[in-house]
């Protein structure tokens, strides 16, 4: 193999798997150690710069973060990663003066957002202090979106975030609320240099076919709609007897408010095996502990009434079955249907987009689905003044993802306001520097907690079935959460190798715990991974290969299975070995045009 080329900031990147699996690139390992430090307003900052919203994705965040954590290849268990960003935010001091107020000099640019969700807001805050003029509208009262609307109070209380959305539309932002936007071709009249779409996809998928949809109509609701109706407090009660449709996130939060409007029999069913779900596994785990039963394999068949009244449904039980390549098909068992009780069904089985009000004459692209053709990269439609970011861009996702479009998005429309190539994007900003502070003393604390994880408190479920505005999840009081802290590894400070100073004494070798370093002969990727004194399996995570050594071995890490514990450096004699912090930041919009 050739020599690793860690002048790449993007392999020093991948080595930190949080921050790289991390939709935003939050820089993951900085913000705890200053949690563990007591320095939660650094550490609130350090996540405002890259997600925005660390008060609300540190109660709601789908936590892209936590599989990648290598902390779970020790154990079962990563580190709270997205409960660690709530302790931060819960105890931040006055953050007034580092929030960035009105531009007070204007670049004579007018934007136009559409919608007032995560994505938009992003674009609102990255360009407001560039001296952009921001005109922000929505068709509700608030700004949100689907922070508002779609996730409930005891998930993510008012007061949080109405306080994050604030520090947004504090920036001097134009806000045009309750405005619904009907037309594109008459907000493109109004001279806007750019306009930004970020609607979200509001419209729920619905099953108009199946036998009895229109009898029970009255009693049948879809499950987004009747969320926002809830958080707008035009609905307050439901049937004694509700079954919600659907596996997902969305499907859990209509179960459990379902629970606290006044369902006592409140069953989820599902197609798919309960395993396979798309709903997050600590989501699913909340609506059980809510005595909510998930019956899965269960094909709807007909909605069922009785004198024009929905009184349940019929269902065909199924079976998976997987093919060579892993498909799966569901199988009916032949058994007869099964029926259900029901006053109400929420119907919760996805979402979809829905532009009405853009005429089809105005040069953007669709595609089959009715979706907008949109650039991944750069979030441009065939419309080249407009954007489009979140659910409305490329599908329904989640915040995390919304934010990191909403950054790529502002980026673009900045690039495209100046004149220049959309590719023109500018570079991460990365650094890399010892933290050494004697011969085997580090700034960090490079000790390893044996603690699990820690267990978040909950409300009492008598307490919090009875309001739905109660918070149920009470977040890690702070010497909790200094101790989950201690749990990370401090991915991004590198293990640098300096190849003149080797001497190959093999003593880092020998006291790694984890046996991923190895002096061989070079070899074939393949052939290299299988010789390692561990092979190494995961393909998707890089080796770092030194050149030819004095001896014409190489010394190979395997940094899939690398704790960052520094002994390597603690026990080499030359310091061929250092521990270097890594530091990567998505640069914003402004970057490289002012």
């Amino acid at each position: 193999m050739e020599p690793t080329n860690v002048k790449d900031p993007e392999y020093y990147h991948k080595v930190v798997d949080c921050q790289y699996a991390c939709p935003a690139h939050t820089p993951v390992p900085e913000y705890i150690r200053l949690i563990a430090a007591g320095k939660y307003t650094e550490a609130y900052m350090v996540n405002w710069e890259s997600n925005v919203f660390p008060g609300i994705l540190g109660r709601t965040c789908d936590r892209p973060c936590e599989p990648a954590c290598r902390r779970g290849r020790l154990e079962e268990e990563p580190v709270a990663i997205c409960r660690l960003k709530r302790v931060a935010a819960d105890n931040k001091g006055d953050i007034s003066a580092f929030i960035p107020g009105p531009s007070s000099i204007s670049n004579g640019k007018k934007i136009a957002l559409i919608g007032a969700g995560p994505s938009a807001l992003t674009v609102a805050r990255d360009l407001a202090p560039l001296g952009y003029e921001i005109h922000l509208f929505d068709d509700q009262d608030k700004g949100g979106g689907m922070m508002r609307s779609q996730i409930p109070s005891f998930r993510l209380p008012a007061e949080v975030l109405d306080g994050e959305v604030s520090q947004i539309l504090n920036m001097g932002i134009h806000t045009h609320f309750k405005t619904y936007v009907s037309s594109l071709k008459e907000l493109l009249n109004k001279k806007y240099d750019a306009v930004f779409i970020g609607t979200g996809a509001p419209k729920g998928r619905d099953l108009p076919d199946l036998e009895g949809r229109k009898i029970g109509d009255k009693n049948i609701h879809i499950g987004i709609e009747w969320l926002a109706s809830v958080a707008f407090e035009h609905t307050d009660s439901i049937g004694e007897k509700v079954i919600v449709l659907g596996g997902g996130n969305t499907a859990m939060d209509c179960c459990r408010t379902s629970r606290r409007l006044g369902g006592k029999s409140v069953k989820v069913v599902v197609r798919s095996p309960f395993a396979e779900m798309k709903a997050s596994p600590w989501e699913k785990e909340d609506a059980v502990h809510e005595d909510i039963p998930i019956i899965d394999n269960h094909v709807p068949l007909s909605f069922v009434t009785e004198n024009g009244k929905l009184v349940g449904m019929n269902f065909d039980k199924v079976h998976p079955v997987y093919d060579s390549e892993g498909k799966r098909k569901l199988v009916s068992t032949g058994e007869s249907p099964v029926f259900i009780e029901a006053d109400d069904v929420l119907i919760a089985i996805g979402q979809e987009n829905s532009f009405p009000w853009i005429e089809r004459d105005l040069g953007i692209e669709f595609d089959k689905w009715e979706m907008p053709v949109v650039d991944k990269d750069t979030f441009v439609s065939q419309l080249p003044n407009v954007f489009f970011g979140g659910d409305s861009a490329l599908g329904p996702k989640n915040v995390i993802t919304a934010v990191a479009q909403g950054h790529q998005a502002a980026i673009s429309i900045d690039l495209f306001c100046n004149g220049k190539a959309l590719t023109e994007r500018p570079a991460p900003f990365t650094n890399l520097f010892s933290t050494k502070m004697g011969i085997h003393e580090w700034s960090y604390n490079n000790d390893i907690s044996n603690d699990l994880r820690f267990i978040v408190p909950q409300a009492s479920k008598e307490e919090t079935l009875k309001d739905r505005k109660k918070e149920v999840e009470l977040g890690f009081n702070l010497p909790t959460g200094f101790k989950e802290a201690q749990r990370c590894l401090n991915c991004d400070v590198q293990t640098v190798f300096t190849e003149s100073k080797c001497i190959e004494c093999d003593a880092c070798m020998d006291i790694c715990p984890t046996n991923c370093i190895t002096f061989t002969a070079n070899g074939e990727e393949q052939d290299l991974r299988s010789r390692l004194m561990v092979p190494a399996l995961n393909t998707t995570q890089d080796l770092l290969v030194s050149s030819k050594l004095a001896t014409g071995r190489v010394m190979v890490k395997d940094e899939d299975v690398c704790l960052h514990c520094g002994l390597c450096a603690e026990r080499c004699p030359t310091s061929a070995w250092d521990m270097q912090q890594f530091l990567y930041k998505v640069t914003k919009a402004g970057n490289s045009c002012h």
